[in-house]
């Protein structure tokens, strides 16, 4: 899509939003039964897509993208009601003879720019979310889910028309050419570098952002974890899609005296989850290109590597990886690794942890695996992040209950059910003002009798 198409676009689209089409609660329900009922119809197609970019059984892709949209769907058609009601609120004696209220307005034109990694899920709850607030969507993949991508045009082309929801595909180009125009609303997902270029554009339109991030996510292991419960849930939550999960485990974080118990732990998880050969296990996912490929594997320091470290290029897979005796100052403890290897470093005390943690960037998620209750609060108290679990990892962003964002580095704003809602609306300051009355007291010439009422009105 070009410079001039992408404004026709967004012409037709404010053209129908403020035509007022998208207002009623009904319409938006309609098209989120519609939207239901062609993800159902395509589910085959769509974790074939999925196979295909990211080497995800159908299991997984059920588990971390259709379910998790289908559900996003139902918690949206069960509530958007509710969410969609204007709401009235008291209203000040100074404000007498009036009624005071809150109502929901969508923003207008909304751009969702997605991810790789999980291209379905990402793509469309934020969808659902937009629509379900009473806005126009362009949804733009990522190019590096070509598969997915097509299946996720040829959905919305089904269920919407252009003027109210589309797709544009395309790389790089394409992002600019979008990114140059004005929106009402820009929601993204993805690195904080691209993040940031992001957040410049909209500011040029005043336009407001989400950013849903990453960075490094602790996993903090105190000393009283259950080892092997922790190390089962960890290997679960680290090598989901290969490693390619915003909120997966960056690190591991223990306690020193339990170190070599859980390594051992860890090491049976991964032979029992992934099998011995874990390259040939047909449900184990791959990398997305040769390009991140590469980067992950310059990370992996064979010195360090205590299980994996095997990788095949063809296939575009490294095996499940533990890395022992590192340091926060070696390569992998510079940046995201956000693929299949798992550093552990060790602390001596919860404070020294909690204080380490606070001095780096606000990480996306954080995880700790403790069965003292007062060392759980210290750390999720005292220390900045996003989001996370005690005692598991990664699945807090699998509700719809709970909204789920980043935090500074890794992120401003939410969204999911209630959160995606407000994320994707305006809420209006309403006083409506009664006719039959006019107290004089606001008008000059002031008084001081008047005075005297306004500080009765006003203290």
């Amino acid at each position: 899509m070009n410079e001039l198409e992408s404004k026709k676009l967004i012409r037709q689209q404010r053209a129908f939003f403020y035509k007022g089409r998208t207002l009623p609660v009904k319409t938006r329900i309609h098209m989120l039964k519609r939207l239901r009922c062609c993800i159902l119809k395509y589910q085959e197609e769509i974790h074939s897509a999925l196979k295909l970019d990211l080497g995800k059984s159908s299991f997984e892709s059920y588990m971390c993208e259709t379910g998790l949209v289908l559900d996003e769907l139902r918690y949206m058609l069960g509530h958007i009601h509710k969410f969609s009601k204007e709401k009235t609120v008291p209203t000040p004696l100074s404000q007498f003879s009036s009624r005071s209220y809150v109502t929901p307005s969508p923003y207008g034109v909304v751009l969702i720019m997605s991810p790789w990694n999980y291209p379905f899920l990402l793509s469309l709850t934020p969808l659902i979310d937009a629509i379900s607030a009473g806005n126009t969507v362009i949804v733009k993949p990522s190019a590096y889910a070509p598969n997915t991508s097509k299946i996720i045009s040829k959905i919305i082309c089904e269920v919407f028309p252009p003027f109210y929801a589309a797709v544009v595909t395309g790389g790089r180009k394409e992002n600019t050419c979008l990114l140059n125009e004005h929106f009402d609303y820009i929601f993204f997902t993805g690195s904080q570098h691209v993040g940031k270029e992001v957040m410049a554009k909209a500011a040029q339109f005043l336009t407001p952002v989400t950013l849903e991030l990453g960075g490094k996510s602790p996993c903090i292991v105190e000393k009283t974890a259950n080892l092997k419960l922790a190390a089962k849930r960890i290997v679960f939550g680290k090598f989901l899609n290969c490693g390619q999960t915003c909120v997966a485990p960056d690190y591991i974080y223990c306690h020193r005296t339990i170190k070599d118990r859980l390594i051992l732990e860890i090491k049976d998880q991964i032979r029992k989850q992934f099998s011995e050969e874990p390259l040939n296990n047909p449900d184990y996912g791959k990398i997305i290109n040769q390009k991140h490929f590469h980067r992950i594997v310059s990370l992996i320091d064979p010195s360090k590597t205590v299980c994996g470290g095997e990788y095949d290029s063809d296939s575009l897979r490294i095996a499940p990886t533990l890395m022992d005796e590192v340091s926060f100052d070696d390569p992998i403890m510079q940046e995201e690794i956000f693929g299949p290897v798992l550093p552990i470093l060790t602390y001596d005390s919860l404070d020294q942890a909690a204080a380490r943690i606070n001095s780096m960037a606000h990480p996306l998620a954080l995880y700790i695996f403790t069965e003292n209750k007062k060392a759980a609060e210290k750390i999720t108290k005292h220390c900045s992040f996003g989001g996370g679990c005690i005692n598991d990892v990664v699945i807090h962003l699998a509700t719809s209950q709970m909204g789920f964002g980043g935090l500074g580095e890794s992120g401003m704003g939410s969204y999911h059910g209630k959160a995606g809602f407000d994320t994707f609306t305006h809420y209006k300051s309403i006083v409506n003002k009664k006719t039959w009355m006019d107290l004089p007291v606001r008008y000059q010439p002031y008084r001081k009798s008047s005075e005297k009422l306004l500080k009765l009105f006003l203290r």
